[in-house]
């Protein structure tokens, strides 16, 4: 049985990166710097999170972390609330369940009244985009960088409260 629940489980911040680094390695040729990254960044995220501000939420199936996605809401009143570690592993895929944790995402940021909230991706990630577009989210801006350790098109979609 599949279940999201709100806030830090044990083996997240494991279970987020080792999913990112193997999807990311596959299909990306990403390495070691992005899997740092990653395990890095959620680390410094959820010790200093604090409720009311920031989210974080996992899938879970039984005691496995099986998805997961996070609002930083550090600088939400000058940048806008921070989209990251958005991922769902292989098997769930398609099943309806990243469109819950996004559902969850931005519910949160609109019961807080965060007046935009931005993402960082990359160009190809076709059916992300297509979730993300469903929510409200347009892209921005995009141009060729190497933030996660590989030569990618980056590209940051915002979705705006007054938008929606």
């Amino acid at each position: 049985m599949h279940t999201v629940i709100g806030g830090y489980c044990p083996g997240a911040i494991g279970r987020v990166a080792e999913m990112h680094a193997e999807y990311y390695h596959r299909y990306w040729g990403f390495g070691l710097f992005f899997e740092a990254k990653v395990a890095k960044e959620l680390t410094e995220f959820l010790c200093r999170f604090e409720k009311g501000r920031d989210g974080f939420w996992t899938l879970m199936s039984g005691n496995r972390v099986e998805g997961a996605i996070a609002i930083d809401g550090l600088k939400a009143a000058t940048n806008g609330a921070h989209l990251r570690w958005f991922i769902v592993s292989p098997e769930l895929k398609g099943s309806g369940w990243g469109r819950r944790l996004m559902t969850e995402a931005v519910t949160f940021c609109d019961r807080l009244a965060y007046q935009r909230i931005g993402l960082w991706t990359f160009a190809g990630l076709d059916t992300a985009r297509h979730l993300y577009e469903a929510f409200g989210f347009r892209l921005v801006s995009q141009e060729e960088g190497e933030q996660w350790g590989t030569r990618v098109v980056e590209q940051r979609f915002e979705r705006n409260q007054d938008s929606n």
